[in-house]
């Protein structure tokens, strides 16, 4: 759990949050900096393995909603509870997580190089007995991709913690030549639909806050 009242630039003020964040990405933690959003951070510990036959947008969804109950349940401190989910869907509606090894991120950028795949990301809103969610899709294209690209920017670090594989906010944006459909919902967040819902829950946002 983070010091309460983190806002814009990662800085602390004695101000109680008005939101708590189901998620430890330092990602979305960001994004709702950005948003101006004074918030608490207490990350969701679940199982995130796909049901049988369970649909990229299913499961972001259900993943999305889950996160934020279970922290409203552990918190129980009344405040609005965000929880967030993305994947990345491959070929054949293949839901691809955080590469666990070299060879497993290899085979997920070799299997998106040169094409088109979709990343879906799932917000819900949580309080008390109210409980709002929003999915949204994005089409990333990758150019083709060599092995020895794919070797090097294993060893940078930067895939380990990654759906996909890739980040489209740092190394990995070399990769990319379009995206169709929101940007920041590919890093982790969905700003235009995320701040619909702040304002549906009266959270304080920086175009907001008086």
């Amino acid at each position: 759990m983070t010091a309460s009242g983190e806002l814009p630039g990662g800085g602390s003020t004695a101000r109680s949050p008005d939101l708590i964040l189901a998620s430890a990405s330092p990602r979305r933690a960001e994004l709702l900096r950005t948003m101006g959003v004074c918030f608490e951070v207490v990350p969701a510990n679940l199982d995130e393995t796909p049901l049988p036959g369970e649909s990229g947008a299913a499961h972001v969804a259900r993943l999305a909603r889950a996160k934020a109950r279970a922290v409203q349940l552990g918190t129980a401190t009344g405040l609005p509870v965000l929880g967030a989910d993305t994947t990345v869907i491959g070929d054949g509606e293949q839901l691809l997580g955080k590469p666990r090894s070299e060879a497993e991120a290899m085979a997920m950028l070799q299997a998106l190089s040169g094409g088109t795949h979709q990343v879906c990301t799932a917000i819900a809103l949580v309080q008390g007995n109210r409980e709002v969610a929003v999915t949204v899709a994005t089409a990333v294209t990758l150019r083709t991709l060599s092995a020895a690209e794919c070797h090097a920017y294993w060893r940078s670090g930067e895939p380990a913690d990654k759906a996909g594989g890739y980040a489209l906010q740092g190394l990995g944006s070399v990769f990319v030549t379009h995206i169709e459909g929101s940007y920041s919902a590919v890093i982790g967040l969905p700003m235009a639909e995320t701040y619909t819902l702040l304002q549906e829950f009266c959270v304080p946002t920086g175009l907001t806050r008086a």
